[in-house]
């Protein structure tokens, strides 16, 4: 059997895989209605249907450059995915969107009960007057 039929083969189950992984994430942003459930489905399964998509695209076409340029993109998004779900969820929190008695450990709740003590009893502020 050719080699180059099986890379297109594994390509194309990849991106297959792919499809199916975008597909539940898909049900589950529709399923949910929690923000932070919502948030969970929109980055978990999507990096994983990044990471299959773009390894399929480098096995079907086969080219160094494209290669690299997908293992980069990968790479920052695996990178920047985690982090800007976990500010978004912050901002989330911190905006009143969840509901605190919902988690399991609430420990932003705990950390801003604590610095509002501290702003109170010390008088710090986090933008100083001129």
């Amino acid at each position: 059997m050719d080699p180059y039929v099986l890379l297109d083969v594994a390509g194309l189950a990849c991106v297959c895989l792919g499809v199916v992984f975008t597909f539940i994430a898909s049900i589950g942003m529709v399923r949910y209605r929690d923000i932070l459930s919502r948030q969970h489905v929109a980055t978990k399964p999507q990096i994983f249907s990044l990471i299959m998509y773009f390894l399929g695209i480098a096995l079907l076409v086969r080219e160094p450059s494209v290669t690299w340029t997908m293992l980069l993109v990968i790479a920052f998004q695996i990178i920047t995915a985690p982090i800007s779900a976990h500010m978004l969820s912050r901002a989330a929190y911190r905006t009143g969107r969840v509901d605190p008695s919902s988690l399991a450990d609430d420990a932003l709740g705990e950390d801003l009960v604590k610095a509002e003590e501290q702003v109170e009893a010390e008088g710090v502020e986090d933008d100083p007057k001129p």
